[in-house]
């Protein structure tokens, strides 16, 4: 059998964004020299979903389809689904292997949390009890995906001293960023660490540290430091290699994802899924 990994990013206008998920992929392509390993992107780039797809079929008898995202929404749940679809009817006698996005698991929690404990050094070590934490992750019209934001949240907080952990979003949902620092000022911290809850760079990391500095000016008596993005440690590749080992050998069963066949995709194929937030 000849097998394709194709690698999906989700895509950045930001070009660097893009050139650090192709490095990932060279890097991951390395640990596995034998494996065909090919890269596509959800939007802003120029090799998209379909062309992937349809390049990884070439020669090719299954193709397994791994979205190089932390957490489900429209694009994992019916964006990529939908172009899977599409390309069976295009490839007949390919088979296309979906596997799951990389959740909020143990390998993500153990990279956030020492991305965290940089921060810290980065500030001397400050006493957690009065160093806020705020998870800062891109936000969804999804809840699940929201969700599970708030359960990394709830890791870093059981997990940790730190005694005031929040999340907060840098778009769609809220609260924002600025809104959850003020909070945690008035609560009494005097440090705060923002955790960004992505693999890589791009524009909106970018924004993140624009917005960290304004508000370093905004509230001067109290120490900020940025975390870094996640992408390169080393659970993300041994999470990449587990999912795509028993995806290659058929050990376990593939779960649907958490919203095949549910309201939210029967309504969002009905009536369109762009992503919407009323607040």
């Amino acid at each position: 059998m000849s097998d394709t990994i194709l690698l999906v990013g989700h895509g950045s206008r930001h070009a660097k964004g893009n050139r650090e998920v192709e490095k990932f992929a060279e890097m991951w392509q390395k640990r596995h020299g034998d494996w065909r390993v090919e890269l596509c992107f959800i939007e802003f780039a120029e090799v998209l979903l379909a062309q992937g797809l349809d390049r990884a079929a070439q020669g090719s008898t299954r193709v397994v389809v791994v979205p190089l995202v932390i957490n489900a929404a429209g694009h994992v749940k019916m964006e990529i689904p939908e172009q899977l679809a599409a390309a069976r009817q295009r490839h007949e006698g390919v088979e296309f292997v979906y596997v799951s996005h990389f959740g909020s698991v143990e390998g993500v929690f153990k990279a956030v949390k020492r991305q965290l404990h940089r921060a810290m050094l980065e500030m001397h070590l400050p006493d957690p009890c009065t160093t806020g934490v705020v998870v800062l992750a891109r936000g969804s019209s999804d809840i699940g995906a929201n969700g599970e934001v708030a359960k990394m949240a709830r890791w870093i907080w059981e997990e940790t001293p730190h005694e005031l952990v929040d999340i907060a979003f840098t778009g769609i949902t809220f609260p924002r960023l600025e809104q959850v620092v003020q909070r945690q000022v008035k609560l009494g911290m005097s440090q705060i660490v923002v955790a960004p809850y992505y693999l890589f760079t791009g524009t909106l990391m970018e924004r993140i540290r624009q917005q960290v500095a304004r508000l370093e000016r905004q509230y001067p008596t109290i120490a900020f430091a940025l975390g870094g993005y996640f992408g390169f440690e080393e659970e993300i590749f041994d999470l990449l290699d587990h999912k795509v080992g028993e995806a290659l050998t058929g050990v376990g069963h593939q779960p649907l994802m958490e919203c095949d066949g549910c309201k939210y995709r029967a309504f969002a194929q009905e009536h369109g899924h762009g992503q919407h937030h009323h607040h």
